[in-house]
């Protein structure tokens, strides 16, 4: 006897059957470094990951290729002018371009303050401190 959601999957014509699992898509944006790299945690939780190390070539990727997660450090520096930090750019462009993602911050304890200015503005999935909590980092992406 075939069991019934065999039955059923050979009965259907289904894109899902003939087609790879979708995965949904995390761009990991590092610009400084000198954390771990989270790719096998990301992949294990699901994601398919494509890793830049600008946000110039991140924002011409989501115009492209519109992620479900995106995770990026927080650089603050008063040298950037008119911003606060790396972060505007890259939020003006996932507001016009990609709307639904989801922007995880890494950040220095030093630059809570201005992270929160920054949240004021827009709305951050979530925000870790270095050292990142693997664990956490973990249960926040497995709740996306």
């Amino acid at each position: 006897m075939i069991p019934a959601p065999v039955a059923a999957a050979r009965n259907t014509k289904s894109a899902v059957v003939n087609n790879p699992i979708h995965r949904p898509a995390l761009l990991s944006i590092v610009e400084q470094g000198g954390y771990p790299d989270f790719s096998k945690l990301y992949i294990q939780c699901g994601f398919e990951v494509t890793m830049l190390t600008s946000t110039r070539k991140a924002l011409a990727h989501i115009k492209k290729h519109p992620p479900a997660v995106i995770v990026a450090e927080f650089i603050y520096s008063p040298t950037y002018g008119s911003q606060l930090s790396n972060f505007e750019g890259l939020l003006a462009g996932i507001q016009r371009d990609a709307p639904e993602v989801k922007l995880i911050a890494f950040y220095e304890p030093k630059d809570h303050a201005h992270l929160l200015q920054v949240s004021e503005r827009f709305a951050l999935y979530a925000y870790f401190t270095f050292p990142i909590d693997e664990h956490a980092l973990k249960q926040k992406l497995l709740s996306n």
